[in-house]
């Protein structure tokens, strides 16, 4: 579906709830956040999903959104979720209902009855923005969320996803008055002691591959537990490799059980598409930025990963 096309779907419909994927950003909750303001200014009914996978440095953009445990909706709608496998445990049942998806992953797996995707797009962020000023005129409360969803989706405007239209709606978005300046500082210029800790010990730890043009690091659950770490503690962790002098590449492996890893991918495109790596070990994303989770050890994920990665650019290569 177009933006128009989305538009007038959403002023047709209503009884909404909003779906967040697993391990829920910023994007993600953000435009949930953002798209439930929207529409409940139109008059809609709107609710998103509680998903208790938020960290405490995104949960507080849903205060007084979540939907009510008897809450029974006419139409579902997905926010920045590709895959049916990004779907939380509470959002299980609604794996065969949803209405409309809006996405800009590469990867989407069209599981919904209509979608609109724009893969160009930095942030899932930007489009709800396209959508949302067809629908009236964004108040701060919109923005916010909105403005959060697509600046941390880009690293704070550094990533080689931005675009010169991610700046024009981040401008239109601080135009309306909100305290870009706080949320800058709160998501980009602060970190907890346990967060700085964190980051020495992966990078005390890291090892290098392939003439040190990849980066692999390893946050294990005997690390997050010597600090006492939580969760919030790690969000975004996986940024941190890639600004290694040199570094092409750069592998962040998160141990979640004895036998189980979660692999986030960072990649200059032109040398390595993250998405094609990904998508052997059964995840996917963006060229650039990409994700899996394996069933293996530590050691047995770096395996997996690394092979992954000679394969696909042994591929390209040829």
């Amino acid at each position: 579906m177009t933006i128009q096309e989305t538009a007038n779907f959403l002023k047709t419909h209503d009884q909404y709830l909003i779906l967040t994927h697993v391990r829920p950003d910023g994007d993600t909750v953000g435009c949930a956040a953002a798209l439930c303001l929207g529409l409940r200014n139109q008059g809609k009914t709107a609710h998103v999903l509680d998903n208790p996978q938020a960290t405490s440095l995104y949960s507080n953009y849903l205060d007084g959104l979540l939907a009510p445990a008897d809450y029974e909706p006419a139409t579902v709608v997905s926010v920045d979720i590709a895959a049916r496998g990004l779907f939380p445990d509470r959002a299980q049942k609604y794996l065969d209902r949803v209405d409309l998806a809006i996405d800009h992953h590469p990867s989407q797996e069209f599981f919904a009855k209509e979608t609109c995707l724009d893969a160009g797009r930095a942030a899932c962020g930007e489009l709800i923005y396209d959508i949302l000023t067809q629908l009236g005129p964004l108040t701060p409360a919109i923005a916010t969320p909105l403005y959060v969803a697509i600046s941390t989706d880009c690293g704070g405007f550094v990533y080689g996803n931005t675009s010169a239209g991610t700046h024009r709606v981040a401008a239109a978005l601080m135009d309306t008055g909100i305290d870009a300046a706080a949320l800058n500082k709160r998501h980009f210029r602060t970190k907890s002691a346990k967060r700085m800790r964190l980051e020495g010990m992966l990078l005390s730890q890291a090892r290098l591959f392939d003439h040190d043009t990849v980066a692999v690091g390893v946050v294990t659950i005997a690390m997050m537990e010597s600090l006492q770490a939580t969760e919030r503690d790690a969000e975004d962790i996986s940024a941190l490799l890639g600004q290694m002098e040199g570094v092409k590449t750069a592998v962040t492996i998160r141990e979640e059980a004895p036998k189980q890893c979660k692999i986030s991918l960072r990649t200059d495109p032109a040398d390595l598409n993250a998405s094609t790596v990904c998508a052997l070990l059964g995840g996917g994303g963006h060229a650039a930025a990409s994700g899996a989770t394996v069933q293996a050890d530590v050691e047995e994920t770096i395996r997996l990963v690394m092979d992954a990665i000679h394969q696909v650019k042994a591929e390209q290569e040829g």
